[in-house]
């Protein structure tokens, strides 16, 4: 057996170690390039002990920017294994190090002096794997380090780890906004109350295996393979934001089926907050996807989708009676309203007038799809404090394909007399403000799926706009989330404030 070794066959030569009363010492981390300062703590590391583990986060789980991580899980873990004073070398399949901590039971986990304060700790989980270490009867030891370096630093300047058009952006972005700057408007929207309000979807893929054209018919053969259900719409959008916020409700009316009960209660986060009217007489939104799936590139390839969409859409007058005078009661008592109008129903006139009217401060998204095509158009608002469409929702909006999106974009600004932001998919998004425009390309270099994308935009932007950040900041942060989102698929997972911190980090480490 070599150096590299699985959690399970770490687990029996553990049981020897302890038999033998050696002392085991973990570290861990990403180890993209490994760098003088990398064997220095390795060295540091291996005094404490007599066996250095080293345990590195799977590609598939780092979440630290564009292109990240550079080198893959076989080379990470082959670079690690040549070095003399490390005895063990781990692959973690997870976002933590708990289950390696677990698995380990290290007697010290060592970490670098970057993270003995807390409040230096972009991922906010080090309190947390420092108690699960002692739980399990070891400590924490923090390196001195004397010498520094920064594999993401190497990586962007060295390496071209960024594209010259990220690289231009994040050179000309910290010269105004800093690190710490963020991390202080992200931590002012965790105190946030903000209500969440729009049509709740339920997401359904169907992963097939497209097997070619029928003998007889125009139309694809394709096998079933799995298929997977997602929280969509105002679901997702509250879903994200709850990662920022220690306080958010999401309201809505949905049918009574049991199942996506069921699934409301186990995928929406402890923390959130569920103020649903219930309908008996109302079928919950259901969206299905059939999706072929690029195994290589991890991509996805819509077949054709099939929704449960009534056209027009209706809720019965006793629910939306019902929803209205929640909204009516508690809107007032929200910092903020977010406003996710997919156009199927549930907002009308009525609920219009009244978030218009009551909220505090309202952010607000008006989609454009095939079941509302050409009539649900945000210039149907008047009053919005930030808001953000896509290109194809600019130009219906005003009828117009001929005038340049700037253009359209200023006149929606003027519309509703504020700042908002254009998303343009692999462009990226387009601010407008004060009658100026800010560009910020897109900060992914692949895609898994689009679905999404926007809406995750949408949250991230929106939370920090109701704070009173710079919008450029809004924009920053959006446009990461947006990218995290698309290489995900539909939304199937929430994205995190410590991803969505981690990456910003890398693209300002230039």
């Amino acid at each position: 057996m070599g150096k590299i070794v699985t959690k399970e066959q770490f687990k029996e030569i553990k049981s020897t170690l302890k038999s033998e009363n050696k002392k085991i010492v973990l570290c861990h981390g990403v180890f993209d390039l490994v760098h003088p300062g990398h064997i220095l703590h390795f060295e540091e590391a291996k005094k404490l002990g007599d066996v250095l583990v080293v345990s590195v986060t799977a590609a598939q789980y780092v979440r630290k920017g564009p292109g990240r991580p550079y080198f893959g899980d076989e080379l990470r873990l082959k670079f690690l294994s040549e070095i003399e004073c490390i005895d063990y070398v781990i692959l973690s399949e997870s976002y933590t190090v708990n289950d390696i901590i677990e698995v380990v039971e290290p007697d010290w986990y060592v970490k670098g002096k970057e993270y003995e304060k807390a409040s230096d700790d972009l991922t906010g989980k080090i309190s947390e794997e420092v108690e699960l270490v002692r739980q399990h009867g070891g400590d924490v030891y923090y390196t001195s380090g004397e010498e520094v370096f920064s594999s993401t630093k190497l990586i962007n300047d060295a390496l071209g780890g960024l594209s010259p058009e990220i690289r231009d952006y994040s050179v000309e972005f910290q010269k105004k906004y800093s690190m710490s700057q963020i991390k202080k408007y992200t931590e002012e929207i965790k105190n946030k109350k903000i209500l969440v309000v729009g049509d709740a979807i339920i997401d359904e893929y169907v992963f097939c295996n497209v097997q070619g054209l029928m003998s007889k018919d125009n139309g694809y053969s394709a096998r079933y393979v799995k298929e997977e259900q997602y929280l969509g719409g105002s679901l997702a959008i509250a879903r994200h934001l709850a990662s920022f916020c220690d306080n958010v409700t999401i309201s809505a009316v949905v049918g009574t089926e049991e199942t996506f009960h069921s699934r409301f209660l186990n995928e929406l986060s402890g923390d959130m907050r569920v103020d649903m009217v219930y309908s008996d007489k109302f079928e919950t939104i259901v969206k299905k996807r059939y999706i072929m799936q690029n195994a290589k590139r991890e991509e996805i390839n819509k077949l054709f989708v099939i929704n449960n969409l009534k056209t027009p859409m209706e809720i019965d007058k006793e629910a939306m009676d019902k929803f209205k005078e929640k909204l009516r009661k508690k809107i007032e008592g929200y910092d903020t309203v977010i406003l996710c109008d997919f156009g199927h129903g549930l907002i009308d006139n009525e609920v219009m007038d009244i978030i218009q009217e009551k909220a505090k401060f309202l952010s607000l998204n008006c989609q454009t799809n095939s079941s509302n095509y050409g009539t649900n158009l945000i210039t149907k608002y008047h009053r919005a404090d930030s808001f953000v469409l896509d290109e194809k929702e600019l130009k219906l909006a005003f009828s117009d394909y001929k005038s340049s999106p700037d253009d359209s974009l200023m006149k929606l600004s003027e519309h509703l007399n504020c700042s908002g932001w254009l998303t343009q998919g692999a462009i990226g998004a387009t601010l407008i403000e004060n009658g100026k425009f800010i560009s910020c390309p897109a900060f992914t270099l692949k895609v898994k799926d689009t679905i999404g994308a926007g809406d995750a935009f949408f949250a991230v932007a929106s939370a920090y706009a109701a704070v009173g950040a710079p919008r450029e900041i809004g924009t920053f942060m959006g446009n990461i989330a947006g990218a995290l989102a698309a290489n995900i698929v539909g939304n199937k997972e929430a994205i995190e404030k410590v991803n969505v911190l981690k990456y910003a980090s890398t693209l300002l480490n230039v």
